[in-house]
């Protein structure tokens, strides 16, 4: 299976969207059903990095927690392409 990112490396990660960390946090018991907080997006070890780098735990949870809004990052958006375009 390849990275969900870059579509390039084979994925060895899994990121939470709702990281780990926040999961018994009240502000997010409150704001996502148990499935939200499960899920996540397979990702190669690079591009998991990457993401931590950009954002913070807390700010990853109350902002980043589709994939779609992932990839909206201003940074994320960014690395992914050069990703895919250091691959080819």
């Amino acid at each position: 299976m390849l990275c969900e990112l870059c579509q390039q490396e084979p994925a060895t990660s899994f990121h939470h969207l709702i990281p780990r960390t926040l999961h018994s946090n009240r502000w997010f018991k409150k704001n996502f059903t148990r499935e939200q907080m499960r899920s996540g997006i397979d990702v190669c070890r690079q591009c998991h990095r990457s993401i931590h780098n950009f954002a913070s735990e807390k700010e990853l949870g109350r902002s980043f927690y589709t994939m779609e809004l992932l990839l909206a990052h201003p940074d994320v958006a960014k690395y992914v392409a050069w990703r895919q375009r250091r691959e080819r």
